[in-house]
């Protein structure tokens, strides 16, 4: 990924000179420029706050500057032509330009847009409490690799390393903790303690007072060193490079954490000495030695100074903080001479330059305040130049997050790769029992119990499931009422007779959702709503499953919505990736799930009416044993049904035979078989199941028969049941109706909607067959008379059934179909 690099971060655009500016500018905006009111001391004053500046638009600014720019005196002549506008602009910058200015050289960003000096202050008589003269032009133009080829110079790691946070934590105990009172006011004695026992606890550690031992010195000479050179307002690029060189032999991290503690040591004496004046007499006299009394008179003139003073410090915390993030990430995972580490690790030197020059320029402000008179008048320069760091380092800050969250990314992508090769090792390696597979697919860590049991809906750990058949049933949030509804009633089944062989099995619901999709309130409805009515056991949240989990679901068990069961053994060997078309078939009977049980059990089965329905509906299974005439019929065109049962049952009365039928609807049953069932039972035109679910239940096991016999590699032309099964599934996928008919278990007889209805159309051409040689060989001999070679059959099968192979044969004709990509968006 393309990073930005900081010396390219887009900065405030150049503000030329007035006089440029006018020659650059069209009448329009000069216009627009001498147009401008009248503004008053008090009034810029207040547009310097920094809530202000932030809210101002780029042009507001940019017309701000403007008008604080300086000018050149013009000659009296000129002076008596311009207009009053220009005149009140003109006055209004001779009221603010400064007694005296200094430009020094300065540094910026490399290739940072260079800007105008900031607007000179209101004229203080004081000039060592204002802001080091160094940094009002720092954004001017000057050579910026110089200037890190300096600061890199004095850089000369002697290989210790110092365990920063823990004295980053107590210097946010000193920087933040006056923010929170205002000027003159007290702490509340609770929140004191509160504080005062959680540093007592954070002290008394031997590694942190270790750490205190060793760096006091280096804290108290730094220290020494800002306030010296404060005080007497020299340069403070010169300063902070001071700063380097002392602290030459230490890491980046350390340096700016170091130079934050030695501002911390004046920034808490100052104001605990402020907190303290009224009711400690020490801290009244060391007040009244550095004249603080005339400060809290100036309290209200100097807010605006202090909020950006609080800005600034909150960003140098923001940014200090993340340079020592990037010090923490594992080695392990990212190296520190590769992108993304090694992009980032170039800006943090200049990160670190600009905090200690921050922390330098709050120094200057502080120590400032000591002696101020009664004649203090505020300047708006300090608060400006105060903004400018804060904006500053707030840019940087930004920038370091992105790099470091892209750092981030790079070694979650590490710790999947590795999570997942792993797991792999994991599955081909032979275990006592099946604990470690569990825990690496449900949750590895022992620190809450990721399960939840079906039937008591409490939390348990994985341990309930040690050295037990585990079938883990794998779906999305999507998964079909139906689904879970024949689930349920075959799991509840198994634990109606638990000493059952085939009961011995638990079922675990493993969610798998998009994680790159937000966790909404809905979702958690609709996961809650689903794990609510399942009696197996559930994970907790699907937050718990790693993201490697999920890869190896997809990509080693194939999984893409549709759902799955993957069965393990007791010693978490996988038995099946996906036993789920045996379970719609055979329910429990299938257990252990294994490829041999499976091939056992078709052993044991013939294309019988037992075999289509099952158990879906006990009634046929009684008239199977009666030896009643049964019909099953399909589709979706009700004026069809209509014709088909009224003709059908005249003639099973003309034929005096007991002749039931039973309308089964089609796979994925919508609507319009909702509607038809209506019809169905309120024309009392034959029998119908009413629940949906048994319609999808008889289409979705034949779609399984399918699927099992193209795992064992069976064909129309070697296996009898899988030509019957495609017969039923080329109904169902045809635009008309079907219907077969049965006597007992094995003979059938079957046809498309149009050539049965024709054939009983025709029953009086062939009634005296029946007779002669019964019911169900006449029909099966006049369905076969008026058979034609012509035909249109087609097989739909779900993309989700399984991998479906390159070749499928007619089930009718056994020439080879042509294949063809269908996608259906069906809303009736």
């Amino acid at each position: 990924m393309a990073t930005t690099p900081i010396s390219k971060m887009p900065q405030q655009q150049q503000v030329p000179p007035p006089q440029q500016q006018q020659r650059l500018m069209g009448p329009p905006q000069q216009q627009q420029l001498l147009a401008a009111p009248q503004i008053t001391p008090q009034q810029l004053q207040q547009l310097m706050a920094p809530q202000q500046l932030q809210q101002l638009t780029p042009p507001q600014q940019q017309q701000l500057e403007q008008l604080m720019a300086p000018q050149p005196q013009p000659h009296p002549q000129q002076q008596q032509l311009m207009a009053p506008q220009q005149q009140q602009q003109l006055q209004l910058q001779q009221l603010m330009a400064p007694q005296q200015q200094q430009h020094q050289p300065q540094v910026r960003f490399a290739d940072e847009p260079a800007r105008n000096p900031a607007p000179p202050p209101y004229t203080s008589r004081m000039q060592s409490q204002r802001l080091m003269r160094g940094d009002r032009s720092m954004f001017t133009s000057s050579d910026d690799n110089v200037m890190m080829k300096q600061i890199l110079s004095t850089h000369a790691h002697d290989g210790r390393e110092v365990d920063v946070g823990p004295l980053l934590l107590l210097i946010e105990e000193i920087l933040q903790r006056p923010t929170t009172a205002t000027l003159g006011a007290a702490i509340h004695a609770p929140l004191v303690y509160s504080h005062m026992e959680s540093l007592d606890e954070r002290i008394h550690q031997p590694a942190f007072l270790g750490m205190l031992e060793a760096l006091s010195y280096t804290i108290h000479k730094i220290s020494c060193e800002i306030s010296c050179k404060c005080s007497g307002g020299g340069d403070a690029h010169t300063t902070t490079v001071a700063l380097f060189n002392a602290l030459s032999s230490y890491t980046w991290d350390a340096k700016v954490v170091l130079a934050l503690a030695a501002f911390a040591i004046p920034y808490g004496e100052f104001w605990l000495v402020l907190e303290l004046y009224a009711t400690h007499p020490l801290a009244k006299s060391i007040a009244l030695l550095k004249q603080l009394p005339d400060l809290l008179e100036h309290s209200d003139n100097l807010r605006l100074r202090f909020d950006v003073l609080r800005s600034l410090i909150k960003a140098m915390l923001d940014v200090t903080k993340c340079i020592i993030l990037f010090n923490e990430l594992p080695p392990y995972y990212i190296s520190s001479d590769q992108p993304p580490l090694s992009v980032a690790a170039t800006h943090i030197p200049t990160a670190v330059y600009w905090t200690v020059r921050s922390v330098v320029a709050c120094a200057s402000q502080i120590i400032g305040l000591i002696g101020l008179g009664h004649d203090y008048i505020p300047s708006t320069t300090e608060a400006w130049e105060l903004s400018s760091l804060a904006h500053k380092l707030n840019n940087i800050h930004e920038h370091l997050t992105k790099q470091l969250a892209l750092c981030y990314q790079h070694i979650d992508e590490k710790k999947r790769v590795e999570a997942y090769n792993t797991l792999i090792r994991l599955f081909e390696t032979i275990h006592i029992d099946n604990m470690k597979i569990l825990k690496a697919l449900i949750y590895a860590k022992d620190d809450v119990q990721p399960l939840l049991e079906g039937f008591t809906k409490k939390r348990v750990g994985v341990e309930v499931l040690r050295r037990k058949n585990v079938l883990l049933l794998i779906s999305d949030l999507d998964i079909s009422q139906e689904e879970l509804s024949i689930l349920e009633q075959m799991y509840r089944e198994s634990r109606d007779q638990p000493t059952r062989t085939e009961s011995q099995y638990e079922v675990v619901w493993l969610p798998v959702v998009d994680r790159s999709i937000p966790w909404t309130e809905a979702k958690q409805r609709d996961f809650d709503h689903l794990q609510s009515n399942m009696p197996w056991y559930s994970v907790h949240h699907p937050s718990l499953i790693d993201p490697a989990v999920i890869r190896y679901i997809k990509e080693v068990w194939h999984f893409n919505k549709k759902p799955i069961l993957v069965v393990l053994d007791p010693q978490g060997r996988i038995v099946s990736p996906n036993a789920l078309h045996m379970m719609w078939i055979w329910g429990s009977l299938a257990f252990p799930f294994t490829s041999m049980r499976e091939e056992a059990l078709w052993k044991e089965e013939t294309w019988r009416l037992e075999l289509l329905v099952d158990g879906i509906d006990p009634h046929i299974l009684d008239w199977i044993t009666e030896s009643r005439f049964i019909c099953l019929y399909g589709g979706e065109d009700i004026d069809w049904i209509r014709n088909f049962t009224s003709t059908a049952r005249k003639v099973a009365q003309a034929a005096r035979i007991p002749f039931e039928m039973v309308y089964v609807g089609k796979s994925n049953p919508k609507d319009r078989v909702r509607r038809n069932i209506s019809v169905i039972t309120t024309e009392k035109l034959s029998h119908c199941w009413p629940d949906l679910t048994s319609i999808w239940f008889f289409w979705v096991r034949l779609e399984s028969m399918w699927y099992s016999k193209m795992q064992q590699s069976r064909t129309i032309e070697n296996d009898h049941i899988m030509q019957e099964i495609m017969t039923m599934l080329t109904f169902d996928g045809s635009e008309q109706g079907w219907a077969l008919i049965s006597k007992g278990s094995t003979t059938m007889a079957k046809a498309k909607g149009g050539l049965i209805l024709n054939c009983f159309q025709e029953y009086d051409v062939w009634k005296e067959s029946v007779d002669l040689k019964g019911f169900m060989q006449a029909i099966m001999d006049h369905l076969q008379q008026l058979h034609t070679p012509q035909h249109c059959n087609r097989l739909i099968l779900p993309g989700t059934v399984g991998r479906i192979p390159e070749m499928i044969v007619c089930s009718e004709c056994g020439r080879p179909m042509e294949k063809f990509v269908m996608y259906r968006c069906c809303t009736d």
